[in-house]
């Protein structure tokens, strides 16, 4: 049996780095990408396989699939994983910082599984991992342009699910919570760069729930490593039969089960909380 190969985007930090070590060095033949250049030559110094891929372009997604199918004449798998988070109030959120969140979270990934799966058709199998969030179960203030783009993937995935079902080509979703990574620290970086707060009507909450909760949520109970969300990617990999849906993380199962179970009300109670 020849070696397996996945294309795994968002490659720089968090998850996707640690998921294209992980299956490097068990046996995969892994394409990492990343957007910044020096993040590509980071990850070649490293020993993986890496090329610059900015899923916003579709061009750029076209070369790296060609690249693949040069060296290898199959696709495997794609893991969808690139993405970040747009904080803010939506009354702050403009719809040009708005459609910047879905060009990469929800366009860049709809581009690549497109393009992947006229691949995947005519090989007859393949897997397709889409990186969704607790937060494209439930949403929380606040974040409302990252719920948004990761609602937009559940009903991507929920789709080609129905679509795909007489084939070999499965989809999973991957719904993580709260990993240790740069993405709280990234987030506010984009915070500052695209949200008027100190004029916002929200500027304290800013202050005491954003700037400050961000750094007391690194150490908190909910916040897991990697290696959580690792273990699912190869079960959606290995298995004969992938789950279609993956929870990573205590968060999003106990908010997953109580959605559920609860009212919309009652939930809304909770989630303002949080």
């Amino acid at each position: 049996m020849s070696q397996k190969n996945i294309l795994i985007t968002g490659c720089s930090s968090g998850i996707g780095y640690d998921t294209a070590h992980y299956l490097h060095a068990n046996g995969y033949k892994v394409y990492a990408t990343a957007r910044d250049a020096k993040d590509v030559e980071r990850l070649k110094s490293e020993g993986l396989d890496a090329y610059t891929l900015d899923v916003t372009k579709a061009d750029d997604i076209q070369k790296m699939l060609s690249i693949i199918i040069d060296n290898d004449a199959k696709l495997d798998a794609i893991f969808n994983n690139a993405g970040y988070g747009q904080p803010g109030a939506l009354e702050d959120i403009t719809t040009a910082v708005l459609k910047e969140q879905f060009e990469t979270n929800f366009f860049g990934l709809h581009e690549l599984t497109h393009q992947a799966l006229s691949i995947m058709r005519k090989q007859g199998y393949g897997r397709i991992l889409q990186h969704s969030s607790v937060l494209g179960i439930i949403a929380l203030r606040f974040r409302g342009a990252y719920n948004a783009s990761k609602y937009a993937i559940e009903g991507l995935c929920d789709t080609l699910r129905l679509e795909l079902m007489e084939s070999d080509i499965y989809v999973c979703t991957i719904n993580t919570g709260p990993v240790h990574s740069d993405f709280r620290k990234n987030a506010t970086k984009k915070l500052i760069e695209n949200v008027n707060y100190k004029e916002s009507f929200w500027k304290r909450e800013y202050g005491a729930e954003l700037f400050q909760r961000e750094k007391s949520k690194e150490d908190d109970m909910f916040t897991k490593e990697s290696s959580v969300v690792i273990k699912n990617i190869v079960d959606a990999l290995e298995s004969k039969k992938p789950r279609p849906r993956y929870y990573n993380t205590l968060a999003t199962h106990l908010l997953g089960g109580l959605k559920r179970i609860l009212s919309t009300n009652n939930l809304d109670k909770i989630l303002r909380k949080i």
